[in-house]
């Protein structure tokens, strides 16, 4: 038992800071900014044992929690997009006089879902950590509780949330059933000895419409832009990489891993959605006038961009995971500077998002539009920045994939 407490020190370090900040709130109510250092504090905690762990693998709780270099990666991404959001949003909540401690919270609870879902070794515990990482991401879409824009997209994020999670769990249920194992690994060893089935078929077909809707791939992405633009902007910025670098963690266990022997079927549908979601993303984003709707859509044609490495990887080429996690990362930085830069314009209450308000920035406030260009310029992937060197390293894995992953490394460089 005291090896499996070390081996999930990392989970247990961030809900001990969770607590912490409820009570540091509780202790001393008046301290504004009390809440936000606890937190970032427990966060640098638990980057060291992250760090700690990175070398070897060590597994918990019955082979369920499995830790290493993949959960060290993964936690400190996740730990760094917390630290950024609580780093931006002060300003932004106390202007409007929402409570700070409710949202460092529920940020780490999201946190402790992240790391577990990098550390999940069967269906259980990936979906209990799927759970734990987006139910906080309803509370804080609806966070700006007055503002009936929020109300309409935390409902539409929980409504359609709920019934991909539900679709997910058949999906797995099934997966199970078929199996006869709830085990990543045990079930890749059972599919490639059984033979293809009526419930496998169903079971793929619900686990892939669950998925997607989590990634917001389209025509499962609907809820995507009323929700980025419902929220206060640093809990968008949040919502847009948290939650999605999650998702594509759970694509990475339940396709790459479990579902490998079943390649051939799933790879097409990938590249369908994937074509679909870059393609649909970066054409409506066009016509967008709301900065946050644009950047909503900018990041379901990035989610098609991933789906890239996915489709690389379950083609057996090693390079697309190390691809879309590197992608995940720059994506991250990149998209949290778009939404820290929009919030630091929106410091007033009642400053709006639309693309209007931008003009003649650059007069006004010349070193913000240096950086909001760079963000922006880091997203379309313009050397030499990170957005740059992540394109290249999903696209290129597609082309060694081969076959239809070829097809969808033209249409990624055509977007």
């Amino acid at each position: 038992p005291m090896n499996d407490l070390l081996t999930i020190a990392p989970l247990l370090s961030v809900g001990l800071t969770a607590v912490a900040v409820l009570l540091s709130d509780a202790i001393t109510p008046n301290r504004k900014y009390a809440p936000i250092s606890v937190a970032l504090a427990g966060l640098g905690v638990t980057a060291w044992i992250l760090l700690q762990q990175s070398g070897g693998v060590a597994t918990a709780l019955n082979g369920a929690y499995v830790g290493g270099p993949f959960v060290a990666y993964l936690g400190l991404l996740g730990a760094a997009i917390v630290a950024i959001t609580l780093l931006i949003s002060p300003d932004h909540l106390f202007a409007r006089g929402y409570p700070s401690a409710e949202f460092a919270a529920t940020l780490l609870f999201a946190l402790c879902g992240t790391i577990l879902l990098a550390a999940a070794a069967d269906l259980v515990t990936l979906f209990i950590a799927l759970e734990l990482m987006v139910i906080p991401g309803y509370l804080l879409a609806g966070f700006a509780k007055r503002d009936p824009l929020s109300t309409e997209g935390a409902v539409k994020y929980f409504l359609l949330g709920s019934f991909s999670s539900a679709i997910l769990l058949f999906g797995i249920v099934v997966l199970w059933g078929v199996a006869g194992t709830a085990s990543l690994s045990g079930i890749a060893t059972a599919l490639l000895s059984g033979e293809a089935n009526a419930g496998l078929a169903v079971a793929l077909a619900l686990i892939t419409t669950g998925s997607a809707f989590k990634i917001a791939a389209v025509p499962f992405h609907y809820w995507t832009p009323d929700a980025y633009q419902g929220s206060p902007t640093p809990i968008t910025g949040y919502l847009s990489v948290g939650p999605k670098v999650g998702a594509f963690v759970l694509l990475i266990k339940l396709f790459v891993i479990a579902l490998a022997p079943l390649a051939a079927l799933w790879i097409p549908v990938m590249v369908v959605l994937a074509a679909a979601t870059m393609t649909l993303g970066n054409l409506v984003a066009l016509t967008q006038s709301n900065v946050k709707r644009m950047l909503a859509y900018s990041s379901i044609a990035h989610t098609g961009y991933l789906m890239v490495g996915i489709v690389a990887a379950g083609a057996g080429e090693a390079a697309g995971i190390a691809g879309v996690l590197f992608y995940a990362a720059a994506y991250a930085f990149m998209n949290l500077g778009a939404f820290a830069f929009l919030t630091a314009l929106q410091g007033r209450p009642g400053a709006t998002t639309q693309l209007s308000d931008l003009a003649g920035l650059g007069r006004k406030h010349p070193r913000m539009a240096i950086l909001a260009a760079i963000f922006l310029l880091s997203l379309t992937g313009i050397p030499p920045t990170a957005g740059f060197f992540a394109k290249p390293y999903v696209i290129l894995a597609a082309v060694q994939a081969g076959g239809p992953a070829t097809i969808l490394a033209v249409i990624a460089v055509l977007n």
